[in-house]
């Protein structure tokens, strides 16, 4: 139960620093072009990569506190992080077709989920 805790206020972080770090940016820019949340999601997957790696080794740091950076903060911060770190964990395994198949599915996938929710959207909501 504890662990859940550091995840859940690790995510609340997150999820706060999402909107003010996308908000930011999406200043940068005129136009329709999503930039805050590309740069979510780079600063989280550079965030992710580099505290994925210096946890994995001779870092000391309780489980709690990793889980509350890794999983909640990050995770709150931009899923896409994960899905990065995920990807390169396939290919540094030597499991390049499934990064692949990982790259291609979850971009092919998740378009057609966003366009499926828009679609049932419009029919029920008249949106």
């Amino acid at each position: 139960m504890e662990k859940l805790l550091f995840i859940a206020a690790g995510g609340g972080v997150g999820s706060v620093m999402r909107y003010l770090v996308a908000g930011f940016g999406q200043r940068l820019i005129v136009g329709p072009f999503p930039l805050g949340t590309l740069i979510v999601n780079v600063i989280g997957c550079f965030a992710l990569g580099l505290l994925g790696a210096a946890f994995a080794g001779p870092v000391l740091i309780r489980e709690e506190y990793k889980l509350a950076i890794l999983v909640g903060l990050l995770g709150g911060f931009t899923t896409f992080s994960t899905y990065g770190w995920e990807t390169l964990s396939l290919v540094n395994d030597g499991q390049t077709a499934r990064a692949l198949a990982n790259i291609v599915l979850s971009n092919v996938l998740g378009l057609a989920a966003a366009l499926a929710g828009y679609r049932i959207a419009q029919q029920w909501l008249g949106v």
